[in-house]
């Protein structure tokens, strides 16, 4: 019984794999940024299996970006440094003393961690910020929040030279001033403004809810951009859900083919998103 068992399992195996040609042949070639963070950065496990499915990615052709956030680990540094933290309007104000510890946790523990997670998974990856190579220079964002940054002139150059060495570019969220400063800058926002610089064919916002719903609860699959202005402006689409949305919009706006909003803590998550017919999570298109 044992075996029989098995058995199906190799032919399950095998049927998916036959059905993905598909997909495997329309993303050859394809650029798909990534945004990491939530489930899929708690755990060394569900890291490990991220990196495996980056990997994956990459050995069937696409050109995956992975741009990370961090802010709980941001957090427990603050706290172990005892540097307090002012608030205005329930944000933080990143301060001189605080962009130093964003930076260094950031483009160093958290980035690293990853590197070594799809280098571990026989991948070639290399961690850099949005400081690096002019990727992301950065307009302040509000005065009354310090080092904050909102994305202005983006060159994906670098980005670009890394495909061609195959090589996946893992990203820190941290962005140049004009002047020189550092800014930090909204994991979510970082990854828009990358995959509209590099006109991607798939933003991947891996986040901890299941996707866009409706008034009834329900996911919503698909959406177009109006769709979303729609359910924003009536109150459904509230809370945290509203900045993926906007960077959603955002992205689209600059040429990225599609967003995908979706479960991190799905295993496999973005293979069964690329991969399956059925994908994962709220897809969202220009009208």
């Amino acid at each position: 019984m044992k075996k029989q068992d098995m058995n199906r399992d190799w032919i399950a195996t095998a049927r998916t794999l036959s059905q993905a040609l598909p997909y495997l042949q329309r993303y050859a070639g394809a650029i798909v940024v990534i945004k990491l963070g939530g489930h899929a950065m708690g755990s060394d496990e569900a890291m490990e299996d991220f990196a495996r499915d980056v990997v994956l990615m990459r050995h069937v052709g696409i050109n995956p970006v992975v741009v990370h956030g961090g802010g709980p680990m941001i957090n427990a540094m603050l706290e172990r440094l005892e540097i307090k933290s002012d608030f205005v309007h329930g944000k933080r104000v990143t301060d001189a003393a605080t962009v130093e510890v964003v930076e260094m946790v950031l483009s160093g523990v958290v980035n690293k961690r990853i590197v070594q997670a799809i280098n571990r998974q026989g991948g070639k990856a290399v961690g850099l910020s949005g400081k690096d190579a002019n990727l992301m220079i950065c307009d302040q964002t509000d005065p009354d929040l310090g080092f904050v940054g909102s994305p202005a002139d983006m060159d994906a150059t670098v980005l670009t030279d890394l495909f061609a060495n195959d090589t996946i570019p893992v990203v820190a969220p941290l962005g140049a001033g004009h002047n020189g400063e550092t800014f930090n800058v909204n994991g979510d926002t970082a990854a828009g403004a990358i995959a509209g610089a590099l006109q991607a064919d798939r933003l991947l916002l891996l986040t901890d809810v299941e996707g866009v719903k409706n008034a009834s609860g329900e996911i919503l699959t698909e959406l177009k951009a109006q769709q979303i202005k729609d359910l924003t402006a009536e109150g459904v689409i509230a809370g945290g859900m509203i900045p993926k949305t906007e960077t959603a919009l955002n992205a689209i706006d600059k040429g990225v083919r599609a967003v995908v909003i979706l479960d991190g803590r799905a295993p496999n998550a973005c293979l069964l998103e690329l991969f399956t017919e059925h994908g994962a999570g709220s897809m969202i298109r220009a009208d």
